[in-house]
């Protein structure tokens, strides 16, 4: 089987166990092929954990799960040094639930800042330093982190700065009747029956993918479409004054970065190896939802970033 081959069939497995929930089961998909980390937001009960676990059970690779509260310590995270006087070296570092294929951050923004600060380094460098020694990560390495959006009460709101590091932001919502029924069923389904084992795709099948897409060509008239999307976040006055009224600041260069990315993803999911401003505009949402800064008047307006986004893609055309 080709890569993309591959791909579509981990694709469909999720989907065999996440009902009503292909784009959020795509985007997570295009998270990994990026190399990047995605922050899955929702409200209790939306298949968020259970995505990253039928994730991690199709794919050949190991998951870590760390349930963030606010007693956890750093060194919980990554690991620490051990003193053995047994050994020929006295302490010992026990690497953390951090250094494993997939990590599973549930409820990051339940820890205090120093915690969350703890995942930056890897999230970023893809490293950990304890005691003035660098460990490595494993080299397929990617943190899906879920938040309750409407639960605030002892949370710590991730800064703008290490949200800047998730590539996506991806929200959740309610399935519909149809997938409802359908959810219900299958879960009574496998209450009765021991899921069948089936051969897991292999991580090379990733490296393969991502070597493809690195092929995928963004021409001229794209780039310069993803750099003016960019750019009306940052110099709003220049393009709406509704946008001029809403945000405050706009995204960085690492929103451009993974607007690129994701977009080449999307193309090459789409069995293409060019980016059109389709791929682009089906994947900004989540590019640059966590990306902005929106002013008061936006919050006291009810205005989103998705509406701010929507907003953009008005007045921004393809040169």
């Amino acid at each position: 089987m080709s890569a993309l081959e591959q791909i579509k069939e981990l694709r469909s497995r999720i989907g065999n166990s996440i009902i009503g929930q292909q784009d959020v089961i795509t985007k997570i998909l295009i998270g990994l092929l990026t190399d990047g980390n995605i922050l899955l937001e929702g409200l209790p009960g939306l298949a968020k954990t259970r995505a990253v676990k039928s994730l991690a059970s199709n794919l050949d690779c190991k998951l870590s799960r760390i349930q963030f509260t606010p007693d956890l310590l750093p060194s919980d995270i990554t690991g620490t040094e051990v003193y053995q006087p047994q050994a020929d070296e006295k302490f010992v570092f026990q690497p953390g639930p951090i250094f494993s294929n997939l990590v599973l951050a549930d409820e990051i923004n339940r820890a205090p800042a120093k915690v969350q600060a703890a995942l930056l380094e890897a999230m970023e460098e893809r490293q950990v330093s304890v005691a003035g020694k660098t460990h490595k990560m494993e080299t397929l390495f990617m943190v899906l982190a879920t938040q309750n959006p409407v639960e605030q009460e002892g949370t710590y709101p991730l800064p703008e700065a290490q949200l800047d590091r998730f590539i996506m932001k991806v929200e959740i919502g309610y399935p519909s009747n149809e997938d409802e029924l359908k959810v219900m069923q299958l879960v009574r389904e496998e209450s009765k029956s021991q899921a069948e084992k089936i051969k897991a795709i292999p991580q090379q099948a990733v490296f393969d993918a991502r070597a493809e897409i690195a092929q995928v060509q963004v021409k001229p008239p794209a780039e310069q479409y993803i750099v003016d999307l960019i750019s009306a976040s940052r110099y709003p006055d220049k393009f709406s004054k509704d946008l001029q009224r809403w945000i405050s600041y706009g995204a960085s260069p690492r929103g451009t970065i993974g607007l690129d990315r994701c977009s080449r993803a999307v193309a090459w999911l789409d069995k293409r190896d060019y980016v059109t401003p389709d791929d682009i505009r089906f994947i900004v949402h989540d590019v640059l939802r966590h990306r902005l800064i929106l002013s008061y008047e936006a919050n006291a307006e009810g205005v989103g970033p998705d509406k701010v986004i929507d907003e953009i893609l008005k007045v921004v055309s393809v040169s």
